[in-house]
């Protein structure tokens, strides 16, 4: 069986799970920051500006998009690529068929919460306390 680390909440988490869960929210942070500091076109366009005075329902403006380089793209969709990958491979894990019902939903959400503590993991039991 694979090495598990042990929660506060009781519950063993197989180390693949969590270092799986553990990179894919790497990977989603790196995502984001990578998209944030990206032109708002993936392709070049003219920047533009709308008001809810011609209509529109919010205003919006917007700067000349130079586009993302091919560098950036392809960036992207190597992340987007591996947080899919670590989706799938978290969301179908072996241990979830251990667990039925709420007891699943709560094991899922407590993974979501996971932390490293200089190599062990814990899991959040609640909120933290006053």
């Amino acid at each position: 069986m694979a090495e598990s680390a042990p929660s506060t909440s009781g519950m063993d988490f197989p180390a693949d799970l969590l270092q799986a869960q553990r990179e894919l929210h790497e990977v989603r942070a790196r995502l984001q920051e990578v998209c944030a500091r990206l032109p708002w076109s993936v392709e070049p366009l003219p920047g533009f500006r709308q008001t809810q005075a011609e209509g529109y329902w919010r205003d919006v403006e917007r700067p000349d998009s130079p586009g993302w380089t091919d560098e950036e793209q392809q960036l992207v969709a190597q992340l987007r690529q591996r947080a899919q990958e670590l989706s799938i491979t978290v969301a179908t894990h072996p241990f979830w068929a251990t667990l039925e019902g709420p007891d699943r939903v709560k094991a899922r959400m407590a993974l979501k919460h996971a932390h490293g503590d200089h190599g062990s993991e814990r899991v959040a039991a609640g909120p933290p306390a006053p």
